[in-house]
């Protein structure tokens, strides 16, 4: 019996470190990051692991569990976004915020969050910012665009590294570690 529990731990420990890898390739990169994320919307709440490399027609997102364990995740090629959830199921649709809400309960403003994570408004086809206040550096402090309000915690340098994004019902923490 001990050496069962051992051998379950050690499956454990090593399906817990296993990290899936990016498939897209690194050719139009604009930046990656890796970050921490929580997540509130309606009466659930969940955190782990945000891993993202983003370009100019393509988008690749790892969510993970804490432990490292694979959550979804979400590509987006031209326009056409896919996620591929926990189980194994892949849905497909041209906008992010839709089909996040629908397959994992909350929404994920993949359009705009390109630009509000470098510490700026989204560009098109995002309406313009409804409202913006600026620190005493002249860095974005709040952002609301698109139903969404922004809230810069901190900074890194020029970047942001700390931002809080609510939606009615949604609440995204993001706390970015490492920027490439």
């Amino acid at each position: 019996m001990r050496n069962f529990c051992a051998a379950a731990v050690a499956l454990l420990l090593l399906a817990a470190c296993a990290m899936p890898g990016f498939l897209l390739p690194a050719s139009d990169l604009e930046f990656s990051l890796s970050a921490r994320i929580a997540i509130r919307y309606g009466d659930e709440a969940a955190s782990g692991n945000l891993a993202w490399r983003h370009g100019v027609r393509s988008d690749e997102l790892l969510l993970t569990s804490p432990l490292g364990q694979g959550m979804a995740r979400i590509t987006r090629l031209g326009d056409e976004i896919t996620l591929v959830a926990q189980d194994g199921r892949e849905s497909r649709a041209t906008n992010a915020e839709s089909l996040t809400e629908q397959v994992l309960g909350f929404r994920l403003p993949l359009l705009g969050l390109a630009d509000w994570v470098r510490g700026r408004a989204a560009s098109q086809p995002t309406p313009a910012p409804t409202r913006e206040r600026r620190d005493a550096v002249g860095r974005l402090a709040e952002l609301e665009q698109s139903g969404w309000k922004i809230r810069y915690l901190e900074y890194a340098g020029a970047l942001p590294s700390r931002l809080m994004l609510s939606y009615p019902g949604v609440e995204l923490s993001l706390a970015i570690a490492q920027w490439q």
